[in-house]
């Protein structure tokens, strides 16, 4: 891995600033050149702004210079997924279907946030198109590689983000996560993903599919992920599903003492096969887990896959949204996202109604069972990275991404808190993701445990900014 960048965390980083070892300044021309170093070969950027983002850091290097900085992660070089509105930048969400030569005069919630708290933004990354799938490939923007190995995805649809906070371009992001899309690149680049419980971070402008997708931030730290957290949950007029500004704060809750409370693990949901590697490398860290005093007992919450729920929802919510494409564009985009629009066309309200009264049901189930336990553990992924240039795995028979990726897409469903922490590494060299899954509205808890996890399986050298040398 090269030399260029910090390799630090937020919390690190701004330390280094408050001591004045490291100024914004410095930090912000360590992350670009670390983009321009690396990002060719990874392509986890759709947009770098190199102008803007100094003149952003000059301010905050002020500001420290002051004594006034104006926020936690004042300063912090940071990226944002090509789906989130920026004022000046193109949202493109990877589609060539999108006019590039039109007003972006708006910010969304979360731009606006990480602006009002000084975050310095270095650029956007790259999604598939319309962040319909969960590898990160698009007509617009081509192919985006794991650091690990650039043979294989980084996973998706927030790969851009991920890649680029494992590859140390940049120390924070903020991607969406409609069926696993901040957890599914986070686990597969070995870093932390967490979604919030639906509402937490606000969303505009309102999604098509509903609220399954959830903004959520993606870090090398869970403390890191709880001061990101902090800036993004501010309520916002534009998102009427926001929730009230949470009690205290997630800096503060993710020091809180969760042993002694109940975690069931179900290491396989009782009916998907999990990659013998991914399955250990789980196992070890929850029985780490255990023996540190958080109380764990086998279970598996006992539902039937929603997939098919899942399916209707995101396609119908798909065709929604291409239908308002111009003319032609369904021989320009992604041809599996036009098979998603095409079956999405073909269902109606009573089976939209259906999958939405599954989707209560669902919730209502993962209610109950969080009466008898405070979290759920379980893989992340239940497989390895696979080869770029494919949505599933090569020679595997499976038709689309649910498929592959069962751990993630029902708490999009029941809108629960859930984070994905690293747990170790495969015998290639791989990260291997642990989900950690609470209540609706435990986010704090969420993090908390999330925190234990790296306590008792500190990552190697606390950095997972590339591959074991």
């Amino acid at each position: 891995m090269p030399s260029t960048g910090t390799l630090l965390t937020a919390s690190e980083l701004v330390a280094a600033y408050s001591s004045g070892e490291l100024s914004p300044v410095e930090a912000t021309r360590l992350a670009l050149e670390a983009i321009e170093e690396r990002d060719g070969e990874y392509n986890a950027y759709t947009l770098v702004d190199p102008e803007v983002a100094l003149d952003h850091a000059r301010a905050s290097e002020e500001r420290w210079r002051e004594g006034n900085p104006i926020g936690w992660l004042d300063g912090v070089p940071a990226s944002i997924k090509d789906v989130f509105l920026t004022q000046g930048w193109p949202t493109l969400r990877g589609s060539v279907c999108i006019d590039r030569d039109q007003q972006w005069d708006a910010d969304s919630p979360v731009t606006a946030r990480m602006r009002e708290n000084g975050l310095v933004l270095l650029g956007k990354t790259t999604t598939p198109e319309l962040a319909w799938k969960a590898v990160t490939d698009s007509p617009l923007d081509g192919i985006t590689r794991n650091p690990w190995n650039p043979a294989l995805t980084p996973g998706g649809s927030s790969g851009g983000s991920a890649v680029a906070v494992a590859a140390g371009m940049g120390e924070l992001s903020v991607g969406t996560d409609g069926g696993g899309s901040v957890r599914i690149p986070a686990s597969f680049c070995g870093i932390v993903g967490f979604k919030p419980t639906a509402g937490r971070v606000p969303m505009y402008p309102p999604s098509p599919f509903g609220q399954l997708p959830h903004a959520g931030p993606l870090a090398r730290s869970v403390d890191d992920v709880a001061l990101l957290l902090d800036v993004l949950a501010t309520p916002d007029h534009r998102d009427p599903s926001a929730l009230p500004p949470p009690i205290g704060t997630y800096r503060e809750a993710v020091r809180r003492d969760v042993r002694g409370l109940r975690a069931a693990f179900s290491p396989a949901f009782g009916y998907v096969d999990v990659d013998p590697e991914v399955a250990q490398a789980v196992v070890s860290v929850v029985a780490m887990l255990d023996e540190a005093g958080l109380v764990v007992e086998e279970a598996d919450p006992g539902f039937a896959d929603p997939i098919e729920a899942f399916d209707v929802l995101r396609s119908a919510g798909a065709a929604k949204l291409l239908d308002t494409f111009p003319e032609g564009s369904a021989e320009r985009i992604d041809q599996g996202l036009r098979a998603v629009w095409e079956q999405g066309r073909t269902y109606s309200a009573r089976d939209y109604l259906d999958a939405m009264a599954e989707q209560a049901a669902l919730g209502i189930h993962m209610g109950e069972f969080h009466t008898r336990y405070d979290v759920l553990l379980t893989p992340t992924v239940p497989i390895q990275p696979f080869e770029v240039g494919h949505d599933v795995p090569a020679g595997s028979g499976l038709r689309d991404w649910p498929q592959w990726t069962p751990f993630t897409y029902p708490f999009n469903l029941t809108q629960q808190p859930a984070i994905t922490v690293p747990a170790g590494f495969t015998s290639r060299g791989l990260p291997v993701g642990l989900q950690i899954v609470g209540p609706r509205h435990s986010d704090d808890l969420v993090l908390a445990v999330a925190r234990l996890v790296e306590e008792v399986q500190p990552w190697p050298t606390g950095r997972p900014a590339g591959p074991p040398r």
